[in-house]
């Protein structure tokens, strides 16, 4: 059978049927010079504008559902011929601040010259009736603007990109896309979000790059760095990062020399740091290793310079105990008074064990010696949280040392120290190594420090393993809580947490006793998922009245899978808000109504790596969500909804910090490359009134055998030890 004959046509856009800028495949209905009907155009190329004028290229095809069809291959924009073209042209979108109005006034003013006076003669506008300085002023910077985005789009979705990639590649770089991608397509790695080697070096074949070139391998070498930290590391082996690189490069002959080459050009370069340990070569970025070194030298500085409150702690215990009536346990005054020793000092222990309360006793003997008190926490829900037990305001991190999004440092550090005496930061096993090198470095002289979490929890989403190291290091005081207090007697949750940590499978609840944690035995991913779904939609809600998405998250070890978070998420949606308007963003459609999660840190907008939300509002035309995250509403474009997921389940790992009123964790076999004991730990611990498990025995077993702690390659501990020998040779802390 003959290919079908390729043509080249010419006409004007009437109307955009369908459009998915993921994939930049469109459907156009276009008015074709010389065909009295308008013909159906089908194909991928990039966002044009009802009124603009288009040459296609391709041929025509019979669809058996749609008919006649014009596939096109290619899509060049022209500009209008006729002035009614030009005017749907203009106020069509093509330029922010422009629509039917105004457009109709500036092509009456110019006629058929009005995208020559746009293009070479912007000031004219000026003489358009009802334009003031300040609209037209916009509507210039609007039509460059539009101009530069067509061309960059044009130029890298012809080396590869896709329309969505294009757009946030356009948004990094501006004006200068061309130009940075030209001359060094492999940056993009490091200066764009979601842009990785392997998509960067598919744009750099386009371009005709060597694959044996030393910024190719310098870009794997990168890569592979950015492996090892996303897993949690901030060190690796040589060897390891040789290992990670080989297979990014895919050569053909042996790539050890070039790989050489551009690690020693990393190192020369500072990107990477390269140190001897144990007659080892291991390697770390640059910026993780500052961190370590930070969060070194600004413990032992505090150590050293810090004074004792040992005088206070007695009258404070027994003023606090008065006021709230309530008896500290040995164990607990215990660990009062070794706050109240020691500048810096970590105080843990698991769920039940009376953090809480010892939080606040510190909190009013530090009041109580009349220090100015600072109360933080790495996230917006622990900041709540802290605020609500203690009545004091608590904030983020990134607010009380005053992260600046636009320049990404912090405007507190050691120029600009922090302004209070005393610190508690809770939920310290979340915080990472680049967050906690900001705290050391703005810590004032002679400020006192309690770091407060459960170090038996997974660690930071962030690489390193900061709360561990402390501890691990000996060289800070640490007060463990380890008995569990009356209030947590009373709750199976707890009595679960603490046999999951020591390695014995939890109970199920007896006549008469706490009703809060159950086990419902399931083997099969896909029946599971169906009773995740009858749990949360009916079983949980019509027995402890709670609200299915606001109260009750599904907590999974793993993405895939018929019981992992992808799957969950869709049973789930389908289930709990099945009907509205919605925008499709991939296989994923974000509905009103949805639970949603953010994926990274979004400092400009305020937003971080797990904070959840619901959406409000949908603007179809627009194509944008908004999102409301506590006390604040967040719009994200289409572009940026890849920093988006659905939040009706999400990993275990990503539920570290927060507490909910309910969970629900499926555990199975198929998880087994994740099963340990401190994730079942951490999973149960997430819930504050209900934890059900929906669980193959033999999974339990497996992560309850595995004393797996998210092992992290860090030289933190080490280099806490080295900062306080040099710093406090006689051993202040």
């Amino acid at each position: 059978m003959a290919a079908p004959e390729e043509q080249t046509l010419e006409g004007e856009i009437s109307r955009i049927t369908y459009q998915n800028d993921d994939t930049g495949f469109r459907v156009l209905k276009v008015a074709i010079d010389g065909r009295e009907e308008k013909l159906t155009v089908v194909g991928a190329f990039p966002r044009v504008n009802v009124g603009s004028r288009v040459r296609v290229r391709g041929s025509f095809h019979n669809d058996s559902k749609f008919g006649e069809q014009f596939k096109a291959a290619q899509l060049l924009e022209l500009a209008p011929v006729t002035l009614e073209g030009l005017e749907k042209y203009l106020g069509s979108g093509v330029i922010k601040g422009v629509g039917p109005t105004y457009a109709k006034r500036i092509v009456a003013a110019f006629g058929d010259a009005s995208l020559h006076v746009l293009d070479a003669e912007p000031e004219r506008l000026r003489e358009v009736p009802g334009l003031g300085r300040s609209r037209v002023d916009a509507i210039i910077r609007g039509w460059k603007e539009q101009a530069g985005l067509r061309e960059a789009m044009v130029f890298l979705q012809a080396h590869g990109a896709s329309p969505a990639l294009a757009m946030r590649i356009y948004k990094r770089y501006g004006q200068n896309t061309m130009n940075q991608v030209s001359r060094d397509p492999y940056r993009m790695t490091i200066d764009v979000w979601g842009v990785g080697f392997k998509t960067a070096d598919k744009i750099a074949a386009a371009m005709g790059l060597a694959k044996d070139s030393v910024e190719r391998a310098l870009a794997a070498v990168l890569q592979a760095m950015r492996d090892v930290t996303d897993a949690g590391h901030t060190v690796t082996p040589r060897e390891d990062l040789m290992s990670r690189t080989t297979a990014l490069l895919e050569l053909d002959v042996d790539a050890t020399p070039i790989i050489d080459l551009a690690i020693t050009r990393a190192v020369l370069e500072r990107l990477l740091i390269e140190e001897s340990v144990q007659n080892a070569r291991i390697l770390s970025p640059m910026t993780l290793y500052v961190a370590e070194l930070g969060i070194a030298s600004g413990l032992a500085r505090a150590g050293r310079e810090g004074t004792s409150l040992a005088s206070h702690a007695a009258a404070a215990v027994r003023k606090f105990q008065a006021d709230v009536d309530i008896e500290l346990t040995p164990e607990q005054r215990a660990a009062v008074d070794k706050v109240a020793a020691n500048a810096v000092c970590v105080l843990t222990g698991g769920p039940g064990v009376g953090k809480t309360t010892v939080v606040r006793a510190i909190l009013n003997m530090f009041l109580g010696a009349n220090l100015t008190v600072r109360l933080a926490a790495p996230t917006g829900r622990a900041a709540k949280r802290i605020t609500e037990t203690t009545g004091m305001e608590a904030m983020t991190l990134h607010r009380l040392l005053e992260f600046d999004p636009k320049t990404r440092d912090w405007r507190r550090n050691v120029e600009r120290p922090l302004e209070a005496q005393a610190f508690i930061v809770d939920e310290s096993s979340m915080i990472d190594s680049e967050m906690a090198a900001a705290l050391f470095a703005a810590l004032p002289p002679r400020a006192r420090l309690v770091l407060v979490g459960d170090h038996d929890q997974l660690p930071s989403v962030g690489p390193g393993a900061v709360l561990r190291d402390v501890i691990a290091s000996d060289e800070v005081a640490c007060a463990r809580l380890t008995l569990i207090q009356r209030q947590g007697e009373k709750s199976l949750i707890v009595k679960n947490a603490h046999r999951i940590h020591e390695g014995q499978p939890p109970l199920s609840p007896e006549e008469g006793g706490p009703q809060d944690f159950f086990v419902i035995e399931r083997r099969d991913p896909l029946h599971t998922n169906e009773t995740i779904v009858e749990l949360v939609k009916t079983r949980i809600p019509r027995r402890f009245g709670l609200d299915p998405i606001k109260d009750v998250q599904v907590l999974t070890p793993m993405h895939r899978g018929d019981a992992g978070a992808v799957a969950l998420n869709a049973s789930l949606q389908a289930a709990l808000n099945p009907t509205g308007p919605s925008i499709t963003r991939g296989i994923v459609s974000f509905r009103v109504g949805d639970k949603v999660m953010q994926l990274r840190n979004d400092y400009d907008r305020d937003v971080f790596n797990g904070d959840l939300g619901r959406i409000t509002a949908a603007d179809l035309e627009e194509r944008s969500l908004t999102v409301r995250f506590d006390d604040k509403d967040v719009v994200y474009e289409e572009s940026n909804l890849d920093e988006l997921t659905l939040a009706y389940a999400c990993t275990i790992h990503k539920s570290q910090g927060s507490e909910y009123p309910a969970v629900v964790i499926p555990m199975l076999t198929t998880h087994f490359v994740m099963l340990s004991r401190n994730l079942l730990y951490t999973a149960v611990t997430r819930g504050r009134k209900l934890v059900v498990l929906v669980a193959d025995a033999r999974a339990i077993k497996m992560a309850l055998s595995e004393d797996r702690k998210d092992e992290r390659r860090t030289r933190l501990c080490a280099r806490i030890r080295d900062a306080v020998r040099v710093m406090t040779p006689d051993r202040l802390l």
